[in-house]
């Protein structure tokens, strides 16, 4: 008796769509080839030069009007992934590109730059946030990605203070959705003495530790990908970080979204060691530093409103080698290079003791790096 799954009358309009299928990939085949030659010819007239090959806005334009232009029913998240990794390739063909990250592979800033900017670049792991500013103002690598601040914990306050030691420039942000794992060599949760984790996830997960093991011994570590490796002869020894360091390190997942609320996003910054110049540059990340003398934030908080400049985010941190003093950093919902604020700008020097212009950059995306569901939106 032949069975309905080899029933030829059945299975040929199946065999059409296939042959549709492969026709349109050896489309898609020539059509990537010939975008790729358009990449090389474009290194080839930028060879000689310093320009970056990294173009925040006309990456952020090029998705943007895809999405727009999409009539599906190919996903929106789904076009931008598969374009993301195009222009990385594209970037590649022009010149390799270094992309500095907080290591070793496996922390959420490497899953937060290989999202963003793509497999095709070549990341090269430091041991801190402190040698990514290091790397990229030393030009050993052209672009870095820095954790800045995350929903749950704050500010990241060392990179902060880097900015102020590190003569580097923001070239673009993205939000990254993250999730913890307690990972481990060993299957039972119950005997776990050691727990090893960056200070941050730490405490991003601290509520259920406690409530969990309690008398586990919370121990830092210089990032979540470190943690793990740290336990891997040890069974009675657990790191929190992302839950594909099970596949990538042979490690068991004990629990997983253990982090105290699920709603849990970091903001990365992409750094370079020059500021961008051109493109739809939406906001500005500013330090400054205040006479001291009464009134003196209130009056540039004033001048920023009178231009209609909206303030996303303000922070203090205690300036190196002053006691007492403080330095600001800032972010403003516009672009601070137009002409239309530069009498502003030129008031704001004279008032203040310091201004220091850190980039103006398109807003980023918000993408997934849980190792979950997939999800980007710009």
């Amino acid at each position: 008796m032949t069975s309905n799954t080899d029933d030829p009358a059945r299975d040929e309009p199946l065999v059409a769509v296939r042959d549709a299928i492969d026709q349109v990939d050896q489309d898609l085949l020539a059509l990537l080839n010939r975008r790729a030659a358009l990449s090389l010819e474009v290194g080839r007239l930028k060879a000689g030069s310093d320009e970056p090959v990294f173009k925040p806005f006309r990456e952020k334009e090029v998705l943007e009007k895809l999405a727009r232009e999409n009539p599906g029913p190919l996903p929106d998240e789904h076009l931008r992934s598969i374009y993301r990794e195009i222009m990385s390739s594209s970037r590649r063909l022009q010149r390799t590109q270094k992309v500095a990250y907080l290591g070793p592979e496996g922390t959420f800033s490497y899953f937060a730059a290989v999202s963003y900017l793509g497999r095709s670049s070549e990341f090269t792991p430091q041991p801190g946030i402190p040698e990514v500013f290091e790397a990229v103002h030393l030009r050993d690598a052209e672009l870095g990605v820095i954790p800045l601040e995350n929903s749950l914990q704050g500010t990241v306050g060392q990179s902060l203070d880097l900015f102020l030691r590190h003569e580097v420039f923001i070239q673009s942000e993205l939000y990254c959705k993250i999730s913890h794992a307690l990972l481990s060599k060993g299957s039972d949760l119950s005997r776990i003495e050691e727990i090893y984790s960056h200070p941050q996830p730490l405490a991003q997960c601290g509520g259920w530790l406690k409530a969990h093991l309690p008398m586990a011994r919370i121990i830092p570590a210089e990032s979540t990908a470190a943690a793990a490796r740290r336990v891997l002869y040890n069974p009675k020894a657990a790191a929190v970080g992302h839950v594909k360091l099970s596949e990538m390190l042979g490690l068991n997942v004990l629990a997983s979204r253990i982090e105290d609320l699920p709603d849990n996003w970091t903001r990365f910054l992409v750094i370079g060691p020059a500021e961008t110049k051109t493109g739809n540059r939406d906001k500005t990340s500013i330090l400054f530093t205040l006479p001291d003398k009464p009134g003196s934030l209130s009056a540039v908080l004033n001048r920023l409103a009178v231009e209609g400049i909206n303030l996303t985010k303000l922070e203090s941190r205690p300036l190196r080698g002053e006691k007492w003093k403080y330095v600001f950093f800032a972010d403003l919902q516009c672009d601070l290079g137009r002409d239309e604020f530069k009498t502003m700008l030129e008031q704001l020097r004279q008032e203040l003791n310091s201004l220091r212009i850190l980039g103006s950059y398109p807003t980023g995306p918000h993408l997934d790096v849980s190792g979950s569901a997939v999800l980007e939106r710009a």
